[in-house]
Order: structure tokens, then sequence, then C-alpha cells
């Protein structure tokens, strides 16, 4: 029990997140068409990209509504590297996820020191208009945006070292390592100091302030590591469909569905949001295809249903019943010894 708290705070990290993760690993051997390799992508590309918003959402309680912005602004850097200076997608994902981080700093550093709301107001309102300049921005001292048409990433004959692979397995096996790296990041981050003193300032953020830790200056800590693993993610979406856009790329919808799934999960926990990509994106994607032709907007409805549904009868995620029931099998086990 002891090795098992030293790993980390909740038993189902261990015991149901490698697992997990080994049948991620081995699942394409048994799948062979591509649209339901495309969706189980998906479904660890949200993963990956909830467990990004939950570092700073999850650990620090503040919470965004604008990622997007973060993964359409690293999505963009990458493909115009790619089409004007010929500079890789694995290289140019790196700048774009910087790029992406100093852009959150500089939309928290202002609004952190601020109390109440503010932060996610400003995070809908930024991401918003940065949306509607991009959808109405053709050009750009000299740098083409093409507005709403978006951009397309050119085939190149360079193939994986360009990021372009035949078939949808390897970009599922590199979505595969994302996660795991995102998942072992929040690991590390709840056992370090850091970690510590972000759950300090979810809890008390005066009481924390009062013993010496500097709220702003760790919150804009966690905002720049989620925006910069937010990046990455958003650059491995635009060469996984070769195309971005601001409508798909950057909309508050994307925001919502990333936050709703690390919510319904758990947030502030290494499994939750995994989970949670693992319960609503399936459903969004069959509400979608069979039956948004004719209840057009009905996804929503049912998220909301699913939302209202967590609140009420899981308001800590549905990963903390999971993980009681193996805190009273492990005490159960440990009590027979």
């Amino acid at each position: 029990m002891s090795r098992m708290n030293s790993f980390s705070s909740s038993p189902s990290t261990l015991i149901l997140g490698v697992p997990m993760i080994a049948i991620a690993a081995l699942l394409p051997i048994f799948v062979s068409d591509s649209y339901t390799m495309h969706s189980l992508t998906m479904i660890l590309y949200f993963a990956y990209m909830a467990t990004a918003w939950n570092f700073v959402c999850g650990y620090v309680g503040q919470l965004s509504l604008g990622h997007a912005v973060f993964s359409g602004m690293a999505g963009y850097v990458t493909v115009l590297l790619f089409t004007m200076f010929g500079i890789s997608p694995w290289l140019g994902m790196l700048a774009g996820g910087g790029f992406a981080a100093l852009l959150s700093l500089a939309i928290g550093y202002p609004t952190f020191k601020l109390k109440g709301p503010y932060f996610t107001l400003t995070t809908i309102a930024f991401a918003e208009i940065v949306r509607i300049w991009f959808e109405n921005t053709d050009d750009f001292l000299g740098i083409p945006l093409k507005g709403a048409q978006g951009l397309v990433v050119p085939p190149s004959e360079l193939g994986g070292l360009a990021y372009q692979f035949e078939g949808k397995m390897p970009y599922y096996y590199i979505a595969l390592v994302m996660l795991v790296l995102v998942l072992l990041a929040t690991i590390a981050l709840e056992r370090s100091r850091l970690g510590y003193y972000l759950k300090a300032i979810r809890g008390d953020q005066n009481g924390a302030e009062a013993l010496g830790v500097n709220p702003t200056r760790c919150s804009l800590i966690a905002l720049a590591a989620s925006a910069f693993m937010t990046g990455l993610g958003g650059a491995f979406y635009a060469q996984f469909f070769r195309y971005i856009n601001p409508e798909r790329n950057m909309s508050i919808e994307f925001s919502l569905d990333v936050a709703l799934m690390a919510i319904v999960g758990g947030q502030g926990t290494v499994l939750g949001p995994m989970l949670g990509a693992l319960v609503l994106h399936p459903i969004a994607e069959f509400s979608r295809t069979y039956l948004g032709g004719t209840f057009l907007g009905l996804h929503l409805v049912i998220y909301g249903v699913i939302l209202i549904i967590a609140v009420l009868y899981f308001p800590k995620g549905i990963i903390a019943p999971i993980d009681r029931w193996l805190r009273k099998r492990i005490a159960q086990g440990g009590a027979k010894k």
C-alpha cells in the first residue's frame, strides 16, 4: 500500500492505468478498418488534450474555456513553418508549443492576479477574438492565413520525416505515446513541490500565500506547461487531418469538449480526464454520425444531460467511486493478511 501511495495518491493510477495503456498498445492488432482506427486515434487525442487541460484547471482550480486558442495557434505555426520554410512538423510542433506557452503567459499574467471568474471570461473572450480575426484575415504581414478557408498541408516525399504516413496506425501510436508522456508528466507534477503548491493554492489561495507560496508564479508555470502540451496536440491534429482552419481548431465547442471530458472524468487526478474522453468522445461521435442529420445539435443536449448526471451523482468525477472501491478492496486484502 505504501509503495502505491508513493507512486500516486490515486490507486487507480497504477491498477487501471498500466493495463489500459497495455490494451491500447495491442488494440490495433485486432482492428482492420480505417474508420475504427480513426475513431480510436481521436479518443487518444482527446484523452491527451483533456489531460493537458487538467494541468492548470484541475490542479490550480482556474477554469479555462479557451484552450482551443493554444491548440489552433500551435497548429497554424507548425503548418506555416512547413509550407513556407520547409521545416519538418516534428520540429515545428515544438515551436508551436513554445508559442502557445508564451501566449498563455500573456493571458495569465494580468488575469491570475484578479479574483473571481475573470480568468475564465478572459480565456473565452481572447479565444473568440483570435478565431474571428483568423476567419477574416487572408494575409498578415506576408503570411498567408487564407481566412476561413484555412491551410492545407501539402504532401511531401519525405513521408514520416514530414509527419506524413500511409494509413492511420502510425498516428494512433504517436497519439498513444503523447498520452503516456502527458500522464507521466501529471504523475511527476503530483509528486513535485510545484504540485503541492498548486493543490494548496486551489484549496486556499490566501492561506498558501501566507505560507510563502507565490500563487501567480506557480499558476503561470502550470498554465504555460498546459498550453505547451495543448499546442503539441494542436500540431498533431493539423498533421493528422493535413488541414487546419479557425472554425475547426479554435472553436469554443472544442474548448468545451476538452473541459467536459476532464470534469466528468475527474479533474485534478491522473486518469480522470482520460476516462472522461473514453466515455464522452464515443457518445459524441455516435450522436453526430447517426443523429446529427436529423437532430442537429443533439450531441450538445446529450453532453448537457451527462454533465448534469455527473455533477449530481459524481461531483468529483467518475474516477472517484472507482478509487473508493479500489481502496476498499486493497484495505480488505490487507486485513486478511
